[in-house]
């Protein structure tokens, strides 16, 4: 599934605001009277919410990965 089948009201989540969702839904789950039918619509949603949540990380890492190479090369040119 890519990001953009990915609902816009779960795009514009932070990393905080999805794990506190995810959080809620997963503890729904623990319970043992839960509706199949609503379990299967939240089931999917959690899907989307975990694809948001690995897309956001995969931002920040590749982020994280260029401001490395560029202090890298800053560092070669210094010596």
């Amino acid at each position: 599934m890519k990001s953009k089948n990915i609902p816009a009201d779960i795009k514009s989540k932070s990393i905080k605001e999805t794990k506190s969702e995810i959080k809620a839904i997963l503890e729904k789950f623990e319970q043992s009277n839960v509706n199949l039918e609503e379990s299967m619509g939240e089931y999917k949603r959690l899907i989307l919410l975990n694809k948001h949540i690995e897309a956001l990380f995969k931002h920040k890492s590749n982020e994280i990965s260029k401001i490395i190479k560029k202090n890298k090369k800053k560092n070669v040119k210094k010596t």
